[in-house]
């Protein structure tokens, strides 16, 4: 069983434990109907995959005739999925389903947003680790689907030296050995550095990215001017709407925002029966 599948019944559990009592003393087993998710404001989707997975597992046999895909620019009223099949899979399955439709299409959203600012800019938005936990996954697809990049998935699949493993280190350049000696010659070194004289010494390190971590502007500048080209630069921290195309004019190859997934509102979507 993968993530998905675990998050999916935990899910269930959660939303209906052992059963849904109003559903299942109204609603004949048997009987069956169709209905729409609609959209009730203009919104980017994402997850649509998982909310047909979430029908499917209370009916098998469900048929989705109506769909929009991941990505798409959805406006206010727009029709969503259309669902047929049996009617007590239908109930079952909204609110759960509308949860992870709602939750990352939200992201989705937010994320075309810092996207359209950066229009025509030489730049890469990236994500985080920052994300609810047993959703990064699911997160990090909507963080696509709204045009943007992913940073490392997990602790596991990039190295990532941060200010906590330079301090017991004992510094840049012998972080930097430490794990040049373990890791493969194909895997990147990341080093994360909050002033000039880090810069520099993870320049003399040979990282082949370098983090420049809660500075500001002016001091991106010089940093991108110091690193000249010698490894790939992004920078972290502070990164708001309002002065993301200010970090993007500063010549850094990659700027990273946690609040893509972190600060993400739900948007607002609707299920309707309208036909049994």
């Amino acid at each position: 069983m993968d993530l998905l599948d675990n998050l999916l019944e935990l899910s269930i559990i959660e939303d209906i434990g052992p059963r849904d009592i109003t559903t299942d003393n109204i609603i004949d087993k048997n009987m069956q109907g169709s209905g729409y998710i609609i959209a009730k404001q203009d919104i980017v989707t994402a997850g649509i995959s998982v909310a047909k997975k979430v029908f499917s597992i209370f009916d098998p046999a469900m048929i989705y005739s109506f769909e929009v895909c991941d990505g798409d620019i959805v406006s206010s009223g727009q029709k969503i999925l259309q669902i047929s099949g049996n009617l007590q899979a239908l109930l079952k399955g909204e609110r759960i389903a509308l949860n992870f439709l709602q939750r990352l299409s939200g992201i989705a959203t937010f994320v075309r947003e810092y996207v359209t600012l950066l229009d025509g800019k030489n730049v890469k938005l990236v994500d985080t680790r920052k994300t609810t936990p047993g959703w990064r996954t699911l997160e990090k697809q909507a963080v696509r689907a709204g045009g943007a990049y992913n940073h490392r998935f997990g602790l596991y699949d990039g190295v990532l030296i941060k200010d906590n493993h330079i301090a017991v280190s004992g510094g840049i350049q012998k972080a930097v050995n430490k794990i040049r000696d373990c890791v493969s010659h194909l895997v990147k070194i990341e080093v994360e550095t909050s002033c000039l004289s880090e810069v520099k010494e993870a320049l003399d390190a040979n990282a082949d990215v370098i983090m420049l971590d809660n500075m500001d502007t002016d001091m991106v500048k010089a940093a991108v001017k110091l690193i000249n080209k010698r490894a790939i630069t992004e920078v972290s921290g502070m990164i708001t709407k309002k002065n993301i195309k200010a970090y993007a004019d500063t010549g850094v190859d990659i700027i990273s925002v946690g609040a893509l997934t972190h600060s993400a509102v739900s948007v607002d979507l609707s299920m309707k029966i309208n036909n049994v």
